[in-house]
């Protein structure tokens, strides 16, 4: 039933006017538009030309979202990560049938009037009238866009996306104004462009380039006529005509959409039934987001890579800025990944460790000289379900960039650290301890930097078997990894040195924290990251300079313009000469003490076990002067369980050692990583020993590739009980948890 009209002689024209506030001005036309009146916008109270020229009519177009594209370091595509996926392509790369259709069907006198629809106009004001609201639009293409424009520039805050979809008049006065200005500026073929960039196509596609790899896994420009009739009628309503959800209400709006085209004489009729008898063939591809799609197994790399962007000041100054210029997208980032070495270490974190273990393994490699992170892997795949045993939880680094609060104990491959202090300070290789099974040391005997003493209280250090006593220099000492040994040389060497040292060669705790300044520390009581240590061993690899880790080569703005990214910082740690003495050490560790397990027998290499108090964690860091790899095995879940009598693999472990799980791991990273042909050597160096160093039973990780009983790590790089029963020792001394100077040994 039709409403009443009422007005007091008023036209109907003049009556939907009054209603939506709206005086079509006799005799005055702007541009070929009714003027509005000011009362119901809220502009000047005189409601002339004056008040609608007082909104502004300069559009801010605001840059379209579009996927950002992550690489490897050779061009691989690694993911795809979008906010929106879209990719803006020219008119030229859109089919014709495509550009005629949305004409046809959202505007079909679009290239007849300016930039409103007079005609269109004064018919919608007589409908929405006679129905008492806004039942009717008059939206041009042009019109559309701008609207488009307001949603695009709202982004993902709803009360903004509101505000630029609301069915307002003052929402279509400052559409229409500025429809003017793009009108203008633009011209018709631009505008038609932007729009078919900018318009949603439903199943989160942006843009009819996106739409069209969504819903027939081609390009916009490949669009036939019944295919492109389907797509300029999903805009009306992506939802309601979704060919994916209802085949049939999508193949008669498409079936509107190619009548409407023959009416205009854009095809002829017997093309438009031909199209109409055609089924929709569509070859859906699922669309590919985030770094949860990565390939190669390198989720937890393009995640780093994603936080590096939104964390580091070189992208803007505030997080605002650097989110804003994730969410724009449109980027190419070019990554340091190398696909081999990738491989190589997704072959070696699921060899030796299953994804539904206790446990979990994490393995990443840095190229030396350069701070390339050339690798990132984990034994649990990345992603969501944890039914799956999936996990977002990067091992590899700190919680910062993905993951753990402040990484794990590094156990005794911070003896190194130690030694290089002890070297730096004049130390030689050749010092000798003549060391018990066990001692105990004050903690007033380590000076901190502030020069105040480390502690008051006694610090009781032992080895792990008995049998580990007598005269022990540098050499030896890291090669059984003897820890009695290394209390006293981190006394000799100086506490604050050896912490000095520890900074320079990248040791770092996470959220700024500093280094806590305990004795303990010579024993891997302070935690760290798998990438960190990777890159502290890569600081000897490369004769003493150390290099800040990167993860990005290059971006690429969507305007092809070249961005600022992070770059490697190398500074000289300690003497060439140092870091040679250190690499003929480690070479030791792998060629006959706790790290045979890991030695590669075709090139030089040299690496550092670690296990830590309780056996919580178990570490093998290696390297060649060209890769340096670190290998991490513990608890992922904070349970922080001790692994003794504990099947990993498929495998049981009385107790697990660095040498006999992650040094496995380690060589086959290593081996999958490195070019057979490239076997770059150490700077030759004579390292001076003790006159008459004692040899120890020889006990340990030597042996097959399986875990042994008693010794395993066998220099002892944990401290599982007192030493010292007739002394109260509270366990978080034991463990270093206090920071107060009494450490586990670890």
């Amino acid at each position: 039933m039709a409403k009443k009209r009422s007005g007091g002689g008023l036209t109907g024209t003049q009556q939907a006017a009054k209603f939506l506030g709206v005086s079509v001005l006799a005799g005055a036309v702007l541009a070929g538009i009714a003027l509005p009146a000011a009362g119901a916008l809220g502009l000047a109270a005189k409601g002339t030309v004056e008040g609608f020229d007082e909104i502004p009519s300069n559009l801010k177009t605001p840059p379209l979202s579009q996927r950002t594209t992550i690489l490897d370091s050779e061009g691989g595509l690694l993911a795809t990560v979008y906010s929106r996926d879209r990719k803006v392509v020219p008119l030229d790369k859109i089919s014709p049938y495509m550009q005629k259709a949305i004409v046809a069907i959202e505007d079909g006198r679009f290239y007849e009037h300016g930039a409103i629809d007079l005609k269109g106009v004064l018919r919608a004001i007589n409908r929405n009238a006679q129905e008492g609201g806004v039942a009717q639009g008059a939206s041009t293409l042009t019109q559309q866009y701008v609207k488009n424009v307001f949603v695009e520039e709202a982004g993902d805050d709803p009360e903004k996306v509101a505000q630029a979809t609301q069915q307002t008049i003052g929402r279509k006065v400052r559409e229409l104004k500025f429809a003017i200005q793009v009108e203008e500026e633009l011209g018709k073929h631009k505008i038609l462009e932007n729009y078919l960039n900018i318009t949603f196509f439903g199943q989160q596609a942006y843009g009819i380039e996106a739409a069209s790899q969504r819903y027939f896994s081609k390009h916009a420009a490949d669009l036939n006529l019944g295919e492109a009739a389907m797509m300029a009628g999903l805009v009306q309503s992506p939802s309601r005509y979704d060919p994916i959800n209802d085949i049939q209400e999508a193949t008669k709006r498409r079936n509107v959409v190619l009548q409407r085209m023959a009416d205009v004489g854009d095809v002829s009729q017997a093309e438009a039934d031909k199209a109409k008898a055609a089924p929709l063939k569509l070859k859906v591809k699922t669309p590919k987001n985030g770094c949860i799609t990565a390939v190669d197994g390198s989720g937890f790399f393009c995640d780093y890579v994603r936080k590096t962007i939104l964390s580091d000041p070189i992208f803007g100054k505030t997080a605002e800025e650097r989110q804003k210029l994730w969410n724009l997208g449109g980027l190419t980032v070019r990554t340091t990944l190398d696909p081999k070495a990738q491989a190589a270490t997704n072959e070696a974190a699921v060899a030796k460790v299953n994804k539904d273990d206790g446990v979990a393994t994490a393995v990443v490699q840095v190229q030396p000289g350069t701070g390339k992170i050339l690798s990132m892997s984990q034994s649990r795949p990345y992603g969501l379900d944890q039914k799956q045993h999936q996990t977002t939880l990067n091992l590899a680094v700190g919680s910062k960039m993905g993951g753990t609060t402040y990484g794990f104990p590094v156990g005794s491959t911070f003896k190194p650290i130690t030694a290089a202090a002890a070297l730096e300070k004049g130390l030689s290789p050749a010092q000798s301890f003549d060391t018990p099974w066990k001692i105990a040391m004050q903690e007033s005997d380590f000076t901190r930097c502030d020069g105040r003493p480390a502690g008051n209280q006694e610090w009781p250090v032992q080895n792990e078997l008995e049998s580990e006593k007598g005269a022990y220099d540098m050499t030896s000492a890291l090669g059984k990894s003897i820890n009695t040994y290394f209390a006293k040389l981190e006394q000799m060497a100086g506490l604050c040195e050896t912490l000095t040292m520890a900074k320079k060669v990248g040791y770092e705790r996470e959220l700024g924290k500093p280094i806590r300044q305990s004795p303990s520390a010579t024993l891997g009581s302070l935690e760290s990251t798998p990438l960190d240590m990777a890159s502290v061993y890569a600081t000897f690899a490369n004769r003493g300079m150390y290099c800040t880790p990167v993860a990005i080569e290059s971006v690429k703005a969507a305007n092809g313009d070249k961005l600022n990214v992070p770059q490697t910082k190398c500074t000289r740690a300690m003497s060439d000469r140092t870091a040679d003495t250190i690499n003929q050490m480690l070479k030791g560790v792998v060629e006959d003490g706790t790290g045979t397990r890991a030695g590669l027998s075709d090139r030089d290499n040299a690496g550092k076990t670690g296990t830590t108090e309780g056996r919580k964690d178990a570490w093998f860091v290696g390297y060649t002067p060209n890769l340096s790899t670190a290998v991490w095995v513990g608890d992922d879940v904070g349970k922080r369980d001790e692994m003794f009598d504990i099947t990993i693999g498929g495998v049981y472990y009385d107790k697990v050692c660095g040498g006999c799980l992650p040094g496995p791991i380690w060589r086959i990273a290593m081996t999958g990583a490195l070019d057979p042909s490239e076997r770059p050597q150490f700077n030759p160096i004579s390292v001076p020993r003790a006159e008459k160093p004692k040899d120890p039973e020889k006990e340990g990780d030597e042996g097959p590739d399986k875990p042994r009983k008693p010794a395993d790590d066998k220099p002892g790089d944990t401290d599982p009980i007192n030493p010292f029963p007739d002394i109260t020792i509270p366990p978080e001394m034991l463990t270093g948890g206090n920071g107060n100077g009494r450490g586990g040994n670890r």
